[in-house]
């Protein structure tokens, strides 16, 4: 798919899009025990839902939902079609991690670009807009970066005034404020052949490090971002969709 393309797309459905889900939410076992994180309820729906819309209003037409811990219950809950949007599953059948668990959903299929997200988290984005952005740079591989005054517990990034990646820092106490990962995702086909099949692997800890100075580059985003890793970030969800969502969004 060109830039051309893409930009004369009137809606995004030439794009799949891969929601990891198969974490294990261990943080949030005493408050969400009977369901898998990305089912958390938030304001009285599940969490995925809020992602799902999210891609269903961006013009996003086929998501691919990879599942492993309690997988049944997210396809019961879910389905094949949600909002116009067909999902598909893609399930471990043992622990792959996160590179892993990509691997394995778009091992069979022929994909140009493929738009990941986390499962866990939620931010205000264009995706329009980050998908020209991928494609106009040449980009290998894309990592949407949000800022956030406490880094130190997500770990921050280190990008260039061009957007290239230049390094990470691991979590920490001594980190303040930063560019964190926002847990969105481009990929060109070629980049995931550095994930080998049906080994457990990370994208943070194990590819991301890898193509620092390979195409790596980083989308600086001001929308407003949350995540459900914990119980306090999951009454903050509920407390910040209740409100109107579109005051997530915000240009970069």
């Amino acid at each position: 798919m060109s830039l051309q393309t893409i930009k004369a797309m009137k809606d995004m459905s030439p794009i799949t899009a891969v929601i990891l889900a198969g974490g294990l939410g261990k943080r949030l076992r005493g408050v969400v025990s009977d369901r898998p994180k990305v089912l958390a309820e938030v304001n009285g729906r599940p969490f995925l839902t809020y992602l799902l819309d999210q891609l269903a209003e961006a013009g996003i037409n086929s998501v691919i939902l990879c599942t492993g811990y309690m997988a049944d219950s997210i396809s019961k809950e879910i389905g094949n079609l949600y909002n116009g949007v067909k999902i598909t599953y893609s399930r471990e059948n043992k622990p792959l991690g996160t590179g892993g668990a990509l691997r394995l959903a778009v091992s069979n299929l022929n994909l140009k670009y493929v738009l990941v997200m986390n499962g866990d988290s939620y931010i205000g984005i264009d995706f329009k807009d980050f998908i020209e952005w991928h494609v106009k740079r040449g980009c290998s591989a894309s990592i949407v970066l949000v800022t956030a005054d406490d880094a130190g517990r997500y770990g921050s990034v280190t990008v260039d005034e061009n957007g290239r990646i230049l390094s990470f820092k691991e979590k920490g106490k001594d980190l303040k404020a930063g560019w964190i990962n926002a847990g969105i995702y481009m990929f060109d086909d070629e980049i995931l052949q550095y994930l080998r099949k049906n080994t457990l692997s990370s994208l943070e800890k194990d590819l991301f490090p890898s193509l620092v100075g390979k195409g790596l580059h980083g989308y600086c985003c001001r929308g407003n971002f949350i995540d459900i890793g914990t119980p306090d970030s999951l009454i903050r969800a509920k407390n910040l969709f209740s409100e109107n969502t579109n005051n997530f969004y915000s240009s970069t």
